[in-house]
């Protein structure tokens, strides 16, 4: 039998042996003005959990307001939230881990609820989904990338979330103990959705609250170079993930376009059995290779693919599943 929402934290104080670990990672870049009360807030939602604060080279103080706060501090020197959450999810060993940004916005009350779930029904990741209160909270400009990178990966990889780009995310061991991660910075939140609906993983997400920065704190958010490499991000895992589709529909281009150039001296040469407009017809034969090669290439780099896939539901498979280790709490 498996806990009901709002047990959960009742259960954990019942056998501290066997209760599951909970580590709250708060990536921390120059956010001095929140990350006290964010610490506080974690953990009074989660009072078993242990939070750890990792600090991307903050100028502001940051990371001596976290350690007085009682959070566990460490710095990584590379810049970039995806440098960050790689060397949490390498240094971390947990049953349960609770991501989430370190600036306020999110709602640290309703963790426990977000744990709940992940427990509940045995799920990989939980999505803390955006739900704006104040109605100024989200950019214009970001509200419309969130929804078309959504809309996009939604499209190419069959599913996804209602916000692909949240910050707020929970996760079992085995999703983070199986993550390859390679993102840098902040399209690290597409490549964690990505991974999820690659391996076809149980998750789930759930409404929160999300408000304005604090007064005089500023985000780090580039809307358009961000939204740049998140595109980048997408089109690389869709060339390493659905190579057939990328290539394929590269084939189908290139032999359309060459069909098309290539008709009227076809159809010169059926009538005189002349070929006049022979640069044309030299492009036009280019194009149709250029479109085998394309086909045959996807075909090769599926096989490769698939193989990879193999590899990771291998490791994935490998660990306990949080229903599995439930039976023992």
């Amino acid at each position: 039998m498996f806990m009901r929402a709002g047990q959960f934290d009742a259960a954990l104080a019942l056998d501290d042996d066997t209760a599951p670990t909970i580590a709250v990672l708060l990536p921390c870049y120059n956010e001095g003005l929140a990350i006290r009360t964010v610490i506080e807030r974690f953990r009074a939602a989660l009072p078993t959990a242990k939070i750890y604060v990792y600090d991307n080279n903050s100028s502001d103080g940051s990371a001596d307001i976290a350690r007085a706060a009682g959070a566990v501090v460490r710095s990584e020197p590379r810049q970039g939230k995806g440098f960050v959450v790689r060397r949490m999810f390498a240094d971390i060993d947990a049953d349960i881990y609770v991501m989430c940004d370190a600036d306020e916005t999110y709602d640290a009350a309703v963790a426990g609820d977000l744990v709940d779930r992940l427990v509940e029904h045995g799920l990989d990741m939980v999505v803390g989904t955006r739900v704006d209160v104040s109605g100024t909270a989200y950019r214009p400009a970001h509200r419309f990338g969130n929804w078309m990178l959504t809309s996009l990966v939604r499209t190419m990889f069959g599913g996804g979330f209602s916000d692909m780009l949240s910050g707020y995310r929970i996760f079992s061991r085995r999703f983070v103990k199986s993550f390859p991660q390679m993102s840098q910075g902040f399209e690290i939140e597409t490549e964690l959705t990505i991974h999820a609906l690659q391996l076809g993983m149980p998750t789930g997400e759930m409404p929160t609250r999300f408000k304005d920065r604090p007064s005089g704190s500023e985000s780090k958010l580039r809307t358009i170079s961000d939204g740049v490499r998140i595109l980048w991000t997408i089109g690389t895992l869709l060339k390493q993930e659905r190579p057939f589709l990328l290539f394929g529909v590269a084939c189908l281009g290139l032999a359309a376009l060459s069909l098309l150039l290539g008709y009227p001296v076809i159809a010169e040469y059926l009538r005189s059995g002349t070929v006049p407009r022979l640069p044309t017809a030299v492009l036009a034969t280019g194009m149709m290779i250029l479109a085998f090669l394309s086909l045959f290439s996807g075909l090769i780099l599926d096989t490769v693919t698939r193989g990879r896939k193999e590899a990771k539901l291998l490791r994935y498979l490998e660990l306990s599943s949080v229903h599995a280790k439930s039976i023992q709490w």
